[in-house]
């Protein structure tokens, strides 16, 4: 039989390990819940327009892509880039200069994404489902952006027409004033890293080139910009990239759409040592083509990660 002190011993022993095993279990549930799931590359990308005629010629007619019904509300058209796509929706505000409506990226899990932004502070809202079978997430960046994020259902893919351009949408550009404030939310927060960086001057950064945590898009921060820019010009900052692997096949089939270099819309060398062409759509949002690879060094600095390809 036990003396009264060693009860009291073997009582300690117990609440210390019962402890140990709330504790244990409680540190394994907080860090499940803040783990990031993967965040694969860009899923979409959506745009308003006062003339979607004129750019269902663009995409379809031009660029040669294929149109798929809307999924999302306020959606009236959309067109395939391989599983990625480009929508448009009625302007709500015709005479507003920013024509870009939120740019959605691609996780394996949205669930525990939504559950690891929450954690971290954001206010997220439900998961919302899709008529495509995907579900998302939209929050803020801290410079206003809407962020979507997207896990994809099995819908089947459509099939990419012979006369697309492109099948890989690899970046998507917007307009940022404060880079330290953003490289929070995508670096720190979101696990995004810097793919390459240059400017128009050497020495100065105009652009930098964030890619995914876990694959190889990215988004292209436009810096030193006026913070209320005209229609022109945040068209051009505010773009997607169109993904091709020969600049001179790309030209060859446009024209054969069509379409003729003029001064706004030639192929040029980028800095960063790519091929590339602008086209614009009706509200002069900028669509621009880009080859896959560097073909000359780029200015500036050095790519940190891989490229991407078809």
């Amino acid at each position: 039989m036990l003396t009264y002190t060693e009860c009291v011993e073997s009582a300690k022993n117990v609440a210390v390990f019962v402890l140990f095993l709330v504790f244990a279990v409680c540190a394994y549930s907080q860090t499940s819940v803040v783990t990031k799931p993967r965040i694969l590359g860009i899923d979409h990308v959506s745009f308003y327009t006062t003339q979607p005629e004129g750019v269902k010629s663009l995409y379809t007619g031009m660029l040669g892509l294929a149109s798929a019904p809307p999924v999302e509300a306020g959606g009236i058209v959309r067109f395939m880039v391989g599983r990625q796509w480009v929508g448009y929706s009625a302007a709500p505000d015709p005479n507003a200069t920013d024509r870009m409506d939120h740019v959605a990226f691609t996780t394996n899990n949205i669930v525990a994404l939504r559950e690891y932004l929450i954690a971290n502070g954001l206010k997220v809202p439900a998961i919302e489902n899709h008529a495509d079978h995907t579900m998302s997430v939209t929050v803020i960046d801290p410079e206003g952006h809407r962020i979507e994020f997207v896990e994809r259902g099995k819908a089947e893919v459509p099939a990419v027409p012979d006369s697309a351009l492109s099948r890989h949408m690899i970046h998507v550009g917007f307009l940022v004033q404060n880079r330290d404030v953003e490289d929070h939310f995508y670096r720190d927060l979101l696990g995004f890293h810097l793919y390459w960086h240059g400017g128009m001057k050497p020495g100065e950064t105009d652009w930098v080139a964030m890619q995914v945590p876990d694959g190889t898009d990215w988004l292209e921060y436009m810096l030193n910009h006026p913070e209320h820019p005209d229609l022109r010009l945040m068209g051009v900052l505010n773009h997607i990239s169109l993904g091709v692997a020969d600049m001179k096949k790309a030209q060859a089939i446009l024209e054969a759409h069509g379409w003729k270099p003029n001064r706004s819309e030639k192929a040029q060398m980028g800095k960063d040592g790519k091929w590339q062409l602008n086209v614009f759509d009706p509200d002069l949002t900028r669509i621009e083509l880009m080859e896959f690879k560097p073909v000359e060094k780029p200015c500036c600095a050095d790519f940190t990660g891989p490229h991407p390809s078809e």
